[in-house]
């Protein structure tokens, strides 16, 4: 590859203006070259407001523009595996945004074209690139808790205002994500708690639509075990009248408090007393997701987030969901 890697981007809708579009732009070694949504006016709009050279309105010709040396898939997960399939195909490096597929067994399809052409495969499970979890990750390793036991995950908030109104959204779409904003949001944190506490060897759920207002799921209830012995629990309800993101790891000496979404402090209790750490997220909150792929595509060290890990989550997810 040339010093400079330039990456295209497959549906530059919300999650790239802030998050992801100018977090890419802003790593040393990436350009975004090129970038791709089915309204073409769009497109154009995000490429002159962003400063990428190339837009299109078809994914075929941006996955095959010879200046573009990676893929990044930003699109609903419904489609994740027809574009990755192709960029596979087309011999490129990918970025996916999670959860990597729908269905755990389109990740394995992802993962093995992927392998079978050798090639890179990244899944913007970005909070394990974060320095705020990285801390969380110091206090278990050091015996900060001593045997971590049990995590538990609360995770609820009110509905929003495109939820109670008639406003089509694709993320309550059960024909898209059938767990809604649990695919959304949970993924984010089992992702995180694998990275943390290991693989999951097993996990079950009870799901159901309390509301009323979408087709999805919007009250799910889970628990899991980790290779490590450590267990798991959580409660995810997109219906309360609070909006709560709380997880409590609890080990055989302390424990640690944190929020998954929420910028509030980390919390370390344990025989020495307690301990409040704070730190903020990057400005673009890829940032330091998209630093790892340059530094794995150059060879340097192996990024958090894999197809491999991305494929793991996915699975807890369909557990969880009982589509599995």
């Amino acid at each position: 590859m040339d010093t400079v890697i330039k990456w295209g981007i497959i549906g530059c809708g919300s999650v790239t203006e802030r998050k992801s579009g100018p977090a890419y732009a802003k790593t040393s070694g990436f350009k975004l070259q090129a970038v791709m949504r089915r309204n073409l006016e769009k497109a154009a709009d995000y490429a002159a407001r962003h400063n990428v050279p190339t837009y299109y309105n078809d994914a075929d010709a941006l996955i095959n523009d010879p200046a573009v040396d990676a893929i990044y898939i930003a699109t609903p997960p419904d489609t994740h595996a027809y574009y990755a399939l192709k960029v596979a195909q087309a011999g490129k490096p990918c970025c996916i945004e999670k959860p990597m597929a729908s269905k755990y067994s389109d990740c394995v399809a992802i993962c093995n074209a992927f392998e079978a052409k050798n090639l890179p495969l990244f899944v913007a499970y970005y909070r394990r690139s974060l320095p705020r979890f990285k801390q969380v990750h110091h206090w278990i390793a050091n015996g900060s808790i001593g045997q971590p036991r049990h995590i538990n995950w609360l995770l609820t908030r009110t509905p929003s205002p495109i939820d109670v109104s008639d406003n089509y959204n694709w993320r309550t779409d059960a024909k898209i994500a059938e767990g809604g904003y649990f695919d959304d949001l949970a993924s984010h944190g089992l992702d995180l708690f694998i990275q943390l506490l290991g693989n999951i060897t097993s996990a079950k759920g009870i799901t159901l639509n309390q509301q009323g207002l979408y087709t999805a799921k919007d009250a799910i209830v889970g628990c899991w075990l980790h290779n490590t012995g450590v267990t798991g629990s959580a409660t995810w309800n997109f219906g309360s009248n609070t909006r709560e993101d709380t997880v409590t790891i609890h080990g055989s000496e302390g424990k640690i408090d944190f929020s998954v979404f929420l910028e509030e402090p980390l919390v370390l209790t344990n025989s020495q007393g307690r301990q409040e750490v704070y730190i903020d997220n990057p400005e673009h909150i890829q940032l330091y997701h998209a630093q790892n792929m340059r530094e794995h595509l150059l060879g340097n060290k192996k990024h958090p987030s894999t197809g491999v890990t991305g494929a793991h989550t996915s699975w807890v997810l369909n557990k969880i969901l009982g589509t599995l």
